[in-house]
Parts: C-alpha cells; sequence; structure tokens
C-alpha cells in the first residue's frame, strides 16, 4: 500500500470517528451511522491493500527463487 493510500485511509478513519462522536454527543444517528460507516470504508481500504501487498510480496519471493535456478 502507497504511503498516500494508507494516509487516506487514516484520514478518514480519523473523520468518521469525530463524526461518530459528534453523533454521539448530539444525539445525531444519521451523523453515528455515516461515522461507523466511514471507518469501516477505512478498514476496507486497508485489507484491500494489505491483500495486494501480501501478493506482491509472494511475488517478488516467487520471481528471486526462480532466478536462483
Amino acid at each position: 500500500m502507497s504511503v498516500e493510500d494508507r494516509a487516506k485511509a487514516i484520514g478518514k478513519n480519523v473523520e468518521g470517528k469525530a463524526q461518530e462522536i459528534f453523533g454521539n454527543i448530539t444525539g445525531n444517528k444519521k451523523d453515528q451511522a455515516e461515522g461507523q460507516a466511514k471507518q469501516a470504508e477505512s478498514a476496507a481500504r486497508h485489507a484491500a491493500e494489505d491483500a495486494k501487498d501480501a501478493v506482491k510480496n509472494i511475488a517478488d519471493k516467487a520471481k528471486r527463487a526462480i532466478d536462483k535456478l
């Protein structure tokens, strides 16, 4: 995951947490739900990028193993 993508996901998580807290303070269910949704989106972005990183690492290891032959 690029540093930029990870920063965006972290920003989305912080934004969502702030919105959820604001909703909790004001009793606004819509803000609570939207904040939680933003946090879930952030978690999904992290998971997708982590999966991409894992596949890339496996491919790199396979290439190095082939190069040794």
